[in-house]
């Protein structure tokens, strides 16, 4: 929930706040927690008081009003909105030449889902996400952060105009990676492909498609490779008794091959 009188955002969910606490304990302006949780911030309130900061016990109705949900988990952290930072050339050319993956959100809607591809993205050391900025996608918002468990800790969240045209300047950049359901050839086949092959710096650039249509044609158009993560009977050709994972789930199976392609394993 974002408090805009204060240009604040509330970070709720213990793992979450526990995470800020201890890589940016700086960002938190004021924390409420409820008894029960008291003696597991007694450092941060020290803190907090060193720095003339707010903390406070409070009854769990209040952290509900505070955070906007009944998922606080005993406690709520204010932090100064984020702000994404818009990207640009001199970012990617740090990617590129250290060998960093990346990952592009093609409209995910679902904060909760944006939230746990963050989690995935921090889970397998892939540090920079890329968002459109289209009303259509998630951005960070208590339930985003409250669902990375702490992730977003450990990504950095960049913001673009259009997708198509960053695929466009990364062409033979990075490798630029589609997941699609009428692709024809399996994840585990990605570390094979002659891009990649050899070449372990080359980045990639992870492309996630929306919840209900999956990547959009155009951004189709402007991948490397379309790939499918394949289910039971699909080498029979037999169709998946479910049309397709979460994008969520899926992120974390792609995340996982991208990083065996880059141990050449």
């Amino acid at each position: 929930m974002k408090n805009t009188k204060r240009n604040e955002l509330a970070v709720c969910g213990f793992a979450a706040v526990k995470k800020l606490e201890k890589n940016h304990p700086e960002k938190i302006t004021r924390l409420y927690f409820t008894q029960e949780r008291a003696p597991l911030f007694g450092g941060l309130c020290r803190q907090l008081a060193k720095n003339h900061g707010i903390y406070n016990m409070k009854p769990a109705e209040d952290l509900e009003r505070l955070s906007g949900t009944v998922h606080h988990q005993g406690v709520v952290a204010m932090i100064q909105a984020p702000e994404i930072t818009p990207l640009d050339s001199d970012i990617t050319d740090i990617w590129i030449e250290r060998g960093e993956n990346a990952v592009l959100l093609d409209r995910i809607g679902n904060a909760n889902n944006f939230g746990a591809i963050v989690r995935s993205a921090a889970f397998f050391g892939i540090k920079n996400i890329v968002i459109p900025l289209d009303e259509a996608q998630s951005t960070i918002t208590t339930s985003s952060y409250r669902i990375a468990e702490g992730g977003m800790e450990y990504v950095d969240i960049y913001s673009v105009n259009s997708t198509a045209r960053l695929l466009e300047a990364m062409k033979g950049l990075m490798f630029r990676l589609g997941t699609s359901l009428d692709a024809k050839k399996p994840l585990g086949d990605l570390h094979g492909l002659a891009a990649l092959a050899g070449n372990p710096r080359k980045p990639v650039l992870v492309v996630l498609g929306n919840e209900e249509n999956g990547i959009s044609d155009v951004v189709k158009s402007n991948c490397d490779e379309l790939m499918v993560i394949p289910w039971s009977g699909m080498e029979q050709g037999k169709p998946s008794q479910i049309d397709s994972l979460n994008v969520a789930q899926a992120s974390s199976i792609v995340f996982y091959e991208v990083m065996r392609a880059a141990k050449g394993k």
